[in-house]
């Protein structure tokens, strides 16, 4: 097998998954970019553990370590986004950012000038 398959394949996948990140709105699509991308790179690794031949198989156990991290970032990252959808009614990545920008609390020196005013 040639490494240039695997490694294309993983190439392709990151580059739709860092599209994702970068033009979704939707934080659950959002987070379905990054396990993309993150698959991707268990991808690499695998591929070049298989064209090294690795004794140890370091590439495969780093992919399955890879795997346990990435399910337990979906299930707190769904869990922070169903509590932000209750509150917000929203899961839209840009009106959460215009909302904090406009929910935060005036600064000492805003209520002394308004008081002036």
């Amino acid at each position: 097998m040639h490494l240039a398959y695997p490694a294309v394949l993983a190439a392709l996948l990151f580059s739709v998954g860092l599209y994702g990140v970068l033009a979704r709105r939707n934080a659950i699509l959002v987070l379905m970019s990054v396990e993309l991308m993150l698959n991707a790179v268990n991808l690499n690794l695998v591929a070049f553990d298989v064209w090294l031949r690795d004794t140890l198989h370091a590439g495969q156990a780093l992919t399955l370590f890879t795997i346990a991290i990435a399910a337990a970032e979906i299930g707190i990252g769904l869990a922070i986004v169903l509590m932000v959808y209750r509150n917000r009614g929203t899961s839209d990545v840009d009106r959460l950012r215009d909302n904090a920008e406009t929910d935060r609390a005036p600064a000492a020196g805003d209520e002394k000038a308004e008081a002036a005013a």
